[in-house]
């Protein structure tokens, strides 16, 4: 049987930037031919980046960006990498199309192009577009207006991007009689969706008798976080190779596969190199959950400040655990030099939490500073003479106030620093611990924060390295300081029990009549799902951050703001 070696490139493109997208995708394929590739397949939407929103819907970017895969294609011809067959995501555009008013106008289509000598010889376009919004208008049901059967040195390969892998029938029964189905992903990040994944990619494999080729984006785009993940499976379900998550690679494997029959295949001559090297597939160990949300949480706020063009990051460093976190997180993925933190004492701030804010910035190397806000805070009350939570909310909003002034004066990207559990139930303050441009623990429960922060100290320790997290900002009782002996459990259940109502809640839409079901106390569910429908209109005025869960905060759900719907036991 004839044996295909296939590439697949899970890399990290950048959403509008095409040209240099573009110019990714050519030392990939330089990369992969340097290995022998006979086919190299790159994620969905990779020229154009992923996902562009509003962008599918302007002409001059649907041009640009079938100009940029026609580009790719004379630019590797023009390297003498023409003979590779290359399969690329990109937004392309039917013409001809109306719209649900009967207006002419060109379909944005989500695109895999194929190009090999110079061409774009062949696309395929989604059978189902997401319903992301901006394809809502153009549910158009393609199956391209060239062949979806390819036949690669032999092998009939078929196409299909993301989604279509999900739907019985469509592209996976079209697939039925090829040797191999490539399908190029741009699927986001999700605590254990690898393994729903692999029993997918296992179960469509056997299904249709053909060895799967799925590739995966990497990188971060706003609040979203593609983890890689690659992956080839056999005809027979069997991992043959495996990627890691949160790498850039190029995951490369010889396939022995059936020669191609199909009658309705695209034949793209070509010839194998005489020689190549040897390579051996590789499979990537399992992580721990721990590891894989932590490498999310660094590769999504890497991403936001860098493809934003942010020089450096500053956040307000308490000396408790959120903050402590999101410092860690900083740390690593912009290094320390990058990462500015301020100590913003009170008149309630107790010296052991300001002896962790330094001790933090002694483990880590980061810029640390002190701007004691008592003085700011009496002059507000000098005018104001507020008391109370008032009392409480202005020394945060001093503290939010502050961090936004160095940031205007420094250039820096304010980081928030609330944690999922606290955005549900509203205990935050608007203009004040919730300024800022970028949230990375915005969807992590408090109980996943202890978690992480332990595991980050344990790996540092393993490495032989300081664990930048101090002790005591784990075990003390988490408070917001803002008076006298204060705690969160004064307003709160505690963390372990409001994260198990919250999930239930929040990730599963289970009414108040199945928690308390459930075995939850009455009162306390009502008091808990009162707190979050209430606080809706604050979690819509907080900063974007990544997102790790299902039903992540501004981006899966939402309710209305103004809402009298009331869940009751």
């Amino acid at each position: 049987m004839p044996i295909l070696r296939v590439a697949l490139a899970q890399a990290n493109p950048t959403v509008g930037d095409l040209a240099g997208n573009r110019a990714r995708a050519r030392d990939l394929v330089a990369q992969a031919a340097g290995l022998g590739a006979d086919l190299v397949a790159l994620p969905e939407m990779f020229l154009t980046g992923y996902p562009i929103e509003d962008l599918a819907l302007r002409p001059s970017f649907q041009v640009a960006s079938r100009e940029a895969a026609e580009g790719l294609a004379r630019d590797l011809a023009a390297e003498g990498l023409g003979e590779i067959v290359v399969i690329v995501g990109y937004l392309d555009r039917l013409e001809g199309v109306t719209n649900r008013l009967g207006r002419p106008r060109g379909a944005p289509v989500n695109a895999a192009g194929v190009l090999h000598r110079g061409e774009l010889v062949a696309r395929y376009c989604k059978h189902h577009l997401p319903n992301y919004g901006v394809f809502d208008e153009f549910r158009y049901f393609v199956s391209g207006d060239q062949p979806c059967v390819l036949r690669v040195r032999g092998v009939d390969v078929a196409l299909a991007i993301c989604e279509d892998l999900w739907q019985d029938g469509g592209p996976v029964a079209m697939a039925r009689g090829c040797g191999l189905l490539v399908v190029i992903n741009g699927s986001p990040y999700e605590r254990n969706k690898d393994d729903v994944r692999l029993d997918l990619c296992r179960h469509r494999a056997r299904e249709g008798d053909f060895a799967l080729a799925y590739v995966n984006m990497m990188g971060g785009q706003d609040e979203l976080v593609f983890d890689g993940d690659s992956l080839i499976v056999g005809a027979d379900g069997s991992l043959l190779a495996r990627g890691e998550q949160f790498v850039d690679e190029i995951l490369i494997a010889d396939l022995d596969l059936p020669a191609g029959s199909r009658p309705d295949a695209l034949v793209i001559d070509g010839v194998s190199p005489d020689s190549r090297p040897e390579v051996t597939a590789s499979i990537a160990s399992p992580t721990s959950d721990a590891a894989e949300v932590y490498g999310a949480l660094v590769t999504g706020l890497r991403d936001y400040v860098d493809k934003n063009g942010f020089a450096s990051v500053i956040l307000g460093l308490s000396g408790g655990i959120d903050s402590a976190l999101v410092a860690a997180i900083a740390c690593d993925a912009l290094g320390p030099d990058r990462v500015h933190a301020v100590s913003l004492p009170s008149a309630y701030s107790s010296q052991h939490s300001r002896d962790d804010a330094a001790d933090l910035a002694e483990r880590t190397g980061l810029h640390f500073r002190t701007v004691p806000i008592a003085p700011m805070v009496d002059a507000f009350q000098s005018q104001l003479h507020l008391s109370g939570l008032a009392e409480e909310n202005l020394q945060a909003r001093v503290r939010g106030t502050t961090l936004m002034a160095l940031s205007n004066a420094e250039g820096h990207l304010v980081l928030a620093t609330g944690n999922k559990s606290e955005i549900s139930v509203g205990y935050s303050t608007i203009y004040g611990d919730a300024v800022g441009g970028f949230a990375p623990i915005k969807d992590v429960p408090k109980t996943l924060v202890w978690e992480l922060a332990r595991w980050r100290n344990t790996v540092a320790v393993e490495r032989g390295e300081t664990p930048p997290i101090p002790d005591s900002s784990i075990t003390k009782p988490p408070s917001a300081e803002l008076r006298p002996g204060q705690v969160d459990q004064d307003s709160l259940p505690p963390y372990d029990v409001l994260d198990d109502i919250l999930d239930d809640y929040v990730e599963r839409d289970r009414g108040a009549e199945q928690l308390v079901s459930a075995g939850f106390d009455p009162e306390l569910v009502e008091h808990v799902l009162r707190l979050t429908d209430t606080a809706e209109y604050k979690r819509r005025q907080y900063p974007p951050g990544t997102k790790i869960s299902l039903r992540a905060f501004g981006r899966d759900r939402r309710l209305p703001v103004t809402n009298r719907w009331r869940e009751s036991t």
